[in-house]
């Protein structure tokens, strides 16, 4: 509903996102228009998701008169016409055209806010464009820019320069020869510094006034003396222009830290400032020196995003100025408004997130609030935002919104939040509501703004100031302030950003006070005019639409009484007529309305009007009939106020009785709908079916009949007792009223779940006295009536409280095949398959199923002699492992009315298990063997018997499990132990492997030899061959791709049994007992390292001699790889085994990788590994550049001196980690490494890393083409995860005008 409104951050208030999408819900009148302006009278911009920078500078320019009169001076003459834009050759310029209708829409429409979406549009900007933040600062520049180039050969060509036009001159002095050397500057803004200084006269004292020394080291060449001389340079300001655009520096870089920062300590800046200290020309008065602020531009937010609004002086007076909310009542007036707050309204919740978002929009004067303020308002109301208070629990403000979509929705093209049950617009209440001023409506005095008006008439508020005031124009919404608050922003995260200051001297004319018309061209005014009348229609028409409710009235003569709710005399027949009627009229006028209508469908109906007098009461159809609520008795309130909205049922009768019967009217009594369920007879279902009962025998597909239950729905009042239903049914006081019970009888299993009875709970005698209500029985429940005579039949067992009701519809069927699956192929495939449906409960025995089948299916003679055994069927057409017949078809846990076939071999019994097993590997679909065991068999008895079954022998064999994915798994350890103790399950599949177990507690590893290829040529007939002159190199697709520094392809050395208690020295020793490595030369076990492989790649080096290979977290099957080395090693836990590999000077490619041990234990930062590579290089550590190398991707990340983000929760600094995201720095992982001082490459890709991204980028278009989702998954693999949306540059187009 909402879409993704309000995805807000922790901390920061970001820029808001356009409101919901399209499939938004709306009014039901379709679009709402665009609400009038509010109190201050000042037109709003919207928000297109990161326009906010826009907005303010627009605000900006519109409130300096001289900028908007000089724009609007410009005729369609010089400017043309936006009819004519699309015309080729027709020479228009869109941009001061829009912008002067936009500048007119503000001045000159009434509704809260206008879009900026035309003159976005003329600027060249997409819709993407609109979501995008940028600076403002950047901005001012560009659109000045933009306007001077669009208004290019006009009478305006220089306004902007007239406007907005100064000249710096800047001077160096030699203190030698005193010669002058100066350099005029231009400027349309001053770009002034923030960080270091506290406030704006310091910041324009230090660029104007103080001297900067060329001195020392740092000497000034004199063109007159013609050598470095000591000399002084100094700027002044030359022409000052009418108005001083102030750009603060507030967002900084630190180089230390490499991120980028914003300045929010205090910056203090005056109302009025005198610039003659900073000039250079001082002759003349101080009044063409002296400015005053009136516009100061706020940003809120960080330095990767935020929220800009502005502070704007109202120079022509335009506005409404109204003292701030808390301010417009003096100290003794505010406490009457909080006292009638809280005898008025309801108490806040604060904890309630559903109650303050209520009470906001409550609050407002429109009953609704700009999308994009209310977590603003929020956070005005209980001084903390949504996502400290509410997200943890909630999640997202708009998210929040969307579930309660029953409270709130979304008007005005999905701009505001609404309550659903919005009352009318004061304004737009028909005339005869003038008539509710006698006797107004009983919901208004709990209304707080009419007791505030009451007190107004007693106490005098705050007289207004006179001259112009102070705005805050944020976004859509325009609020008062004080020139007070401009103190606020002086520092902090919400804090100015850009000053507009004027001359002084710039005196407005009386006429253009509070005359918005003033200069605004006579065509933009009658568009204005226009645009007005045009909305102010369709607000009239939307009100009567939205305030338009439609009623469906029920006559009383069309209605009885039954089951204690109203039913219709004729069934299938509409009891109800449609009425359309205003929400804002009065009850009588609705009383009236009726009144008329009943007497012409009476008397069209040919029926009497009842007698006495007319009620309207609320009704609700529920599953039980109409039921009746509250009457409405007050023929003065409006239909809102009486709770009447769209969809209401009102039923209209005398207020006691219909047809005779009183009706209880109520929420307390209002009816259930009940299942009554009786033992049936099978005559008697079809002498009932006529009645409206439903037989459950009927249900369970039996042609014969029999007994079973009938059902028939009753209703019956919610404040009746269980003892006056049992009456109302006509039952004896010794008949038992029973519930269904849910989990069924105890031990048994519920109705299909392999058949059987059905359970149900006595009610005990004490809730005979409790109604519906009390014993929770809602709409639908099954109530069972039993009679003590019901208990003789086979159909009812009681047991303590529960009774269980074994019916025909327990009673179903199993399906017997017998085909191509029971033969198993041969002559049964080509013969038909044969079917019958045997009768079936759950009590039966499958043994019975079987010989039933074989009798009906007439195979006594072709199956004699042989064995035969039912079993399932799965999707796939595979045989699962035969049922037990001894047990029943419920115990079995075989569901009635599913299919078993007919298959050779023998059935399991109780005791035993039936297994799939193979030989050597894991079994194909259809090639396993199976074999019938004890399940009290150890698994050395099991292997026996498969053994026996293919024919092999030996002791050197032994079992595996399959694993998750059907592959061969790990071995089956305990031969001594059975097969019930180690959960092997019936039907499950084992793997006959050959070769002994190890014994308990032993590992089997494989191991891998790893060549050096630096020592590759004198040892590497070593490895090729043994003394036996069998060679020990596997395939080459056995070997696994390593790809680490100086490594050659691996060679498998074999395998290796220790024991688990071994430590890794034990482990070194025995690799050496290996035939492929007698003959490499290692003094010691340290002169070997040892590798783990994961992914058939090197993943960790084994360190700590001493470490059992249980603590080393090694496991059986696990891949090892060992490497000599030249000299000893001890790897610390923390000691991280890099591959660096030196950069070449001017080329791309790099001197032959070095290993480097780097000891992260203390420091893991990129400084301790720039300071390690600096000391083995013999390099100074500023002067490297490092990058890790990232194989897989064939490219390089480079590795700087970063900080980690702080968190936000937590408030502290993160430990800046190499080991941890993004790098993960791990063994054998190649670090590049440039050194700055020779070599101004920065760039770390080879010719190799080119071709195998090349490479990538085929096979990713070979999968592509293959398979779609492969596409998608291989892009999500290898995409770059960027923190944040990249930044785009700010850019105007404009046409060529000259």
């Amino acid at each position: 509903m909402f879409g993704n409104l309000f995805e807000e951050e922790e901390e920061e208030e970001e820029e808001g996102v356009s409101p919901a999408s399209s499939s938004g819900r709306v009014a039901k009148g379709g679009d709402e228009p665009p609400p009038p302006r509010g109190r201050s009278n000042l037109c709003g911009l919207k928000n297109q998701g990161g326009t906010c920078y826009l907005n303010s500078l627009l605000q900006t320019l519109l409130f300096t008169p001289e900028f908007r009169e000089a724009l609007f001076s410009l005729g369609a003459a010089e400017l043309g016409c936006l009819e004519h834009k699309e015309n080729p050759g027709a020479k228009v310029r869109v941009i001061p055209l829009e912008l002067q209708k936009l500048f007119a829409s503000l001045l000159l429409v009434d509704q809260q806010s206008a879009s900026t979406a035309n003159l976005t549009s003329s600027f060249g900007w997409n819709s993407s464009e609109g979501t995008n933040q940028h600076d403002v600062q950047e901005l001012n520049r560009i659109l000045f820019s933009a306007l001077d180039h669009s208004l290019v050969g006009t009478t305006g060509s220089t306004f902007i320069h007239q406007l907005y036009h100064g000249t710096i001159v800047n001077s160096i002095v030699c203190k030698d020869c005193g010669n002058v050397s100066q350099r005029q500057e231009d400027f349309l803004d001053l770009t002034v510094c923030v960080c270091g200084v506290s406030s704006l006269e310091e910041a324009l004292w230090n660029m104007f006034v103080e001297e900067e020394l060329f001195q020392g080291n740092n000497l000034y060449r004199c063109a007159h003396c013609d050598r470095l001389v000591t000399a002084a340079k100094s700027a002044k300001l030359k022409k000052l222009p009418p108005f001083m655009t102030m750009s603060l520096l507030r967002f900084s870089f630190d180089f230390a830290k490499c991120e980028r920062y914003k300045e929010t300590g205090r910056y203090s800046f005056p109302l009025s400032i005198n610039l003659k200290p900073f000039c250079e020309e001082t002759d003349a008065e101080d009044s063409d020196y002296s400015y005053e602020l009136f516009s100061v531009i706020i940003h809120k937010g960080g330095c990767y995003g935020g929220h800009y609004h502005v502070y704007i002086r109202d120079i022509d007076q335009l506005g409404k100025w109204e003292p701030p909310e808390e301010e417009q009542k003096p100290k003794t007036q505010k406490k009457s408004k909080n006292e009638v707050e809280q005898m008025c309204a309801p108490i806040l919740q604060e904890d309630d997130p559903l109650s303050v978002i209520t009470a906001i929009i409550a609050q407002e004067p429109s009953k609704s609030v700009l999308t994009d303020q209310l977590g603003q308002k929020l956070m005005e109301k209980i001084g903390s935002s949504w996502s400290k208070k509410f997200r943890k629990h909630y999640g997202p403000i708009g998210k929040f919104l969307q579930s309660n979509n029953n409270v709130f929705m979304l008007v005005s093209n999905g701009t505001r939040v609404a309550l659903k049950a919005n009352p009318p617009s004061p304004t737009t209440e028909p005339p005869g509501a003038a008539k509710q001023a006698t006797n107004p409506d009983p919901l208004t005095p709990s209304d707080p703004r009419a007791a505030e008006q009451h007190l107004d008439l007693q106490q005098k508020s705050e007289p207004e100031q006179t001259g112009s005031h102070w705005f805050d124009l944020n976004d859509s919404m325009v609020t008062s302030i004080r020139e007070s608050d401009i103190e606020k922003q002086f520092q902090g995260k919400e804090s100015a950003y850009m000053l507009f200051y004027r001359k002084t001297q710039l005196h407005r004319p009386s006429e253009a006070l509070h005359n918005p018309q003033y200069k605004i061209p006579l065509n933009l005014i009658q568009m204005a005019q226009e645009e007005n009348i045009q909305m102010q229609k369709m607000r009239e028409e939307f009100e009567a639409t939205n305030n338009t409710v439609e009623l469906r009235l029920h006559l009383a003569p069309s209605y009885r009484l039954e089951g204690g709710a109203l039913q219709p005399l004729s069934k299938g027949v509409a009891a109800s007529n449609a009425l359309s009627f205003d929400r804002r009229k009065t009850v009588g006028d609705l009383r009236l309305a009726i009144y008329q209508l009943c007497l012409l469908h009476l008397c069209t109906q040919k029926q009497e009007l009842w007698e006495g007098d007319m009620a309207l009461t609320l009704a609700k159809s529920l599953p039980a009939g109409l039921h009746l609520y509250n009457t409405l008795t007050d023929d003065n309130v409006s239909l809102y106020s009486a709770g009447v909205c769209t969809n209401s049922d009102l039923f209209v009768w005398n207020g006691r009785e219909v047809c005779g019967a009183t009706v209880l009217v109520g929420a307390e009594w209002e009816p259930v709908l009940l299942n009554v369920v009786r033992p049936s007879l099978g005559d008697e279902g079809g002498q009932e079916e006529g009645d409206g009962l439903q037989c459950e025998e009927g249900k369970g597909g039996f042609e014969n009949g029999g007994p079973g239950l009938k059902r028939e729905a009753r209703g019956f009042a919610g404040a009746a007792t269980l003892g006056e239903v049992r009456e109302a049914l006509g039952e004896p006081e010794e008949s038992l009223l029973c519930q269904e019970h849910k989990g069924g009888p105890t031990g048994e299993q519920g109705p299909g779940e392999g058949g059987g009875a059905s359970g149900w709970r006595v009610f005990p005698p004490d809730d005979m006295q409790r109604t519906l209500k009390e014993l929770s029985l809602k709409d639908g429940d099954a109530l069972l009536v039993l009679e003590p005579q019901s208990f003789d039949s086979s159909m009812f067992a009681r047991n303590g409280d529960v009774v269980t009701v074994t019916t025909p519809s327990d009673c179903r069927w199993l399906q017997v095949e017998f085909g191509p699956h029971g033969e198993g192929g041969g002559d049964g495939e080509t013969e038909e398959q044969r079917k019958i449906k045997v009768p079936a409960s759950g009590n039966m025995l499958l043994c019975e199923v079987k010989q039933r089948a074989i009798e009906e299916l007439q195979l006594q003679e072709q199956i004699s002699g042989a064995q035969y055994c039912l079993r399932h069927v799965d999707c796939t057409g595979k045989l699962l492992p035969p049922v037990c017949e001894e047990l029943s078809v419920r115990a079995a846990g075989v569901r009635l009315m599913t299919t078993l076939t007919l298959c050779p071999g023998n059935a399991p019994k109780a005791s035993q298990l039936f297994l799939h097993f193979s030989v050597g590997a894991a079994p194909s679909a259809g090639m396993e063997m199976d074999i019938i065991v004890e399940k009290t068999s150890t698994v050395k008895e099991c292997l026996k018997t498969m053994l026996d079954v293919v024919g092999l022998e030996g002791t050197c064999w032994h079992l595996r499990r399959l694993d998750w994915c059907e592959e061969v798994g790990e071995p089956i350890m305990d031969e001594d132990a059975s097969l019930s103790e180690l959960k092997i399950n019936n039907g499950e599949t084992l793997v006959v492997t050959q070769g002994q177990l190890p014994p308990k507690g032993f590992l089997k590893l494989s191991v891998w030899l790893c060549l050096d290829r630096r020592n590759d040529s004198e040892v590497s007939m070593d490895f090729n061959h043994t003394d036996d002159g069998h060679t020990q190199v596997e395939a080459a697709d056995e070997s696994p791709p390593l790809g680490v520094g100086n490594m050659a392809e691996p060679r498998r050395a074999g395998p290796v049994e220790i024991s688990d208690e071994a430590t890794l020295e034990d482990l070194k020793a025995q690799v050496l007992t290996l035939p492929a490595l007698q003959d490499v030369c290692v003094p010691t076990t340290a002169f070997l390292r040892v590798w783990q492989l994961e992914g058939r790649r090197l993943a960790r080096i084994l360190r700590g001699g001493q470490l059992t290979l249980k603590k080393l977290k090694l496991s059986s099957g696990t891949d090892l790889c060992v490497q000599q080395l030249l000299k000893e090693e001890d790897l610390g836990p923390k000691d991280v085994m890099l591959n660096v590999k030196m950069g070449v000077p001017g080329e791309r490619c790099f001197y032959p990788p070095e290993e480097l041990v780097w000891d992260a234990a203390r420091d893991s930062s990129p400084r301790s590994l720039r300071t390690r590579l600096a000391a083995h290089f013999c390099l100074s550590p500023d002067s490297l550049l490092l990058a890790k190398h990232q194989p897989d991707k064939h490219a390089w990340e480079e590795i700087s001196n970063w900080n980690q983000q702080v968190s936000k929760k937590k408030k502290k600094r993160k430990a800046e980690s190499l080991l941890g995201p993004p790098f993960h720095l791990k063994d054998g992982d190649t670090i590049g490494i440039k050194n700055l001082l020779i070599d101004n490459k920065r760039e770390f890709l080879t010719v190799e890393d080119e071709q195998g991204q090349q490479r990538l980028r085929e096979q990713a278009e070979q999968r592509r083409k293959g398979a779609g989702s492969e596409r998608v998954g291989q892009q999500e693999k290898t995409g770059l995860s960027k923190p944040r949306k990249p930044e785009v540059a700010l850019s105007i187009n404009v046409g060529v005008f000259r």
